[in-house]
């Protein structure tokens, strides 16, 4: 058996109830399928788990990285030192607050709040259908598709401040933008949001759903394991259509591969190292550069 690291003995000796695991490889934890181990990985169950894990982690003198989905991040081959913190499937409730507004957890999927407010007649998450990240990532990089945003339907956000402290943000101190929030510059782990929503006939709301994922299904490679959309949408045009003009579809690096279905996606074609992508990355972003005078920028969190 592998001798545990100081952290390790630490963190099991102070939170004896978590459940935690030692060297827990990443890859089996993104999208991307990339990634060495966390040194710790912890699962907490609710918000009170999760603040005695935060207050741990600052006595400590550790800063977790939060997990939902892994949908959009790039982890590192060698893994990541000190404690991951993962939301998804932990921290998972959903509730309906009245008429038009539901209260929905960190960890549940946007899919999972979509159906679930479809459920109940309540329109206005339809393009959150088929986004596989967790409602925690959603809320924390203003997540949108298909002409819709999080911060079109987000009314109000409990976030838990690094200390374990809890508090409750308006949409306006959210301060959302363009697949941003406040949190990426000030810190904070989204723990519930609540959106505000129209009722409508679920039947039409479903249907608009099945429409949008018809779409998804049609023109990106769901097929291979990817971070969704690589680069942000740029001022003046957008990433898919200047990569495609730049003669980038299908250029690889290792096992990373530009898409030959959308160009706006990085897919691992099998075997890709998280050098590989960001490689990748950086001749794409270069080579786009060169033929249009844009710069892209990577939306894939790179750890």
């Amino acid at each position: 058996m592998t001798e545990l690291t100081d952290f390790q003995q630490k963190i099991s000796a102070l939170l004896p109830d978590m459940d935690l695991c030692f060297a827990e490889t990443l890859a089996k934890h993104t999208s991307f399928r990339i990634g060495g181990p966390a040194e710790v990985m912890a699962f907490p169950k609710n918000t009170e788990e999760l603040s005695k894990l935060l207050r741990t982690a600052a006595q400590l003198q550790v800063k977790p990285a939060i997990l939902g989905a892994g949908t959009n991040v790039l982890a590192a081959d060698e893994g990541i030192p000190g404690l991951c913190i993962c939301l998804k499937d932990c921290m998972d409730g959903m509730e309906v607050l009245d008429a038009a507004r539901i209260c929905v957890m960190a960890g549940v999927t946007m899919s999972r709040a979509a159906v679930f407010a479809a459920n109940h007649g309540l329109s206005g998450m339809e393009f959150a259908h088929g986004i596989p990240g967790t409602v925690g990532g959603g809320v924390y990089m203003n997540a949108g598709a298909y002409g819709g945003e999080i911060c079109g339907i987000c009314e109000s956000v409990d976030v838990m401040d690094l200390q374990g402290n809890l508090r409750t943000l308006s949409k306006e101190e959210m301060q959302f933008s363009y697949r941003h929030s406040i949190l990426e510059d000030e810190g904070g782990i989204v723990v519930s949001a609540v959106f505000r929503l129209e009722a409508k006939n679920a039947d039409e709301i479903k249907a608009r759903m099945k429409e949008l994922q018809r779409k998804r299904s049609a023109s990106q490679p769901l097929e291979l394991p990817s971070a969704g959309s690589a680069f942000k949408r740029p001022v003046g045009g957008y990433a898919a259509a200047l990569i495609d003009q730049a003669g980038l579809k299908g250029f690889q690096v290792g096992g990373a591969a530009i898409s030959t279905k959308h160009a706006g996606f990085v897919v691992n074609m099998g075997g890709a190292t998280a050098e590989d992508v960001k490689q990748l990355l950086k001749q794409v972003s270069d080579r786009v550069y060169e033929n249009s005078g844009i710069r892209l920028e990577p939306e894939v969190r790179i750890w």
